[in-house]
């Protein structure tokens, strides 16, 4: 991921290039409301935040990770302010 963003821009980014989807859908988005975040869209987008945050997060995390918004609630836990 390219240095100097921050971290919302990145957020953001990892939503759309794994998703597919515009920046301008993703604040509303939630799990299953595109074609690409069914679960294997699903855990492609927990790698790539992972990669994009140089964190792991826990498996009870990954399932409740349900929308765009909860997402930045998660990441709080392992102190990535979004």
């Amino acid at each position: 991921m390219e240095t100097g963003l921050s971290n919302l821009k990145k957020y953001n980014k990892v939503f759309c290039d794994t998703l597919s989807v515009g920046e301008d859908v993703i604040s509303a988005l939630r799990y299953q409301d595109v074609e690409n975040w069914d679960s294997i869209g699903h855990m492609q987008l927990m790698a790539g935040l992972e990669d994009a945050f140089e964190i792991e997060m826990d498996i009870d995390d990954i399932i409740d990770f349900s929308s765009y918004e909860v997402g930045k609630t998660i990441l709080k836990k392992y102190d990535v302010a979004v």
